[in-house]
């Protein structure tokens, strides 16, 4: 029965040391890069990116104004709401009457 042998340290760099010269090697063989294919390409991301800039821009204005739409009619509910001030207190002397007042009222029944 054959063994299964683990390749051992220096084998599995071998192999890698291997393979990457394998690939360099291949990209070396590749057609040589046309300059104007690749300045038209980076023109076009160039442009694209100058898009989604603005997009981005707009989306974080118009957030920015949900949020102080928001914020301004929080503030008017809060407006709307606040308390009224206390009604004025009356005096002892002015308690005094409109319980003497309640008073005569029930007499007078």
């Amino acid at each position: 029965m054959a063994m299964f042998n683990d390749p051992s340290f220096q084998d599995r760099i071998k192999l890698k040391n291997e393979a990457k010269m394998k690939a360099l090697e291949a990209l070396r063989n590749k057609a040589p890069v046309d300059e104007a294919l690749v300045a038209e390409r980076i023109a076009a991301k160039a442009a694209k990116d100058a898009i989604e800039a603005e997009k981005r821009a707009a989306k974080i204005a118009e957030r920015e104004a949900e949020k102080a739409e928001k914020a301004a009619a929080k503030a008017a509910a809060i407006a709307a709401a606040a308390p009224k001030p206390p009604p004025k207190m009356a005096t002892p002397a002015e308690m005094k009457a409109a319980r003497d007042a309640r008073y005569a009222a029930r007499k007078a029944k």
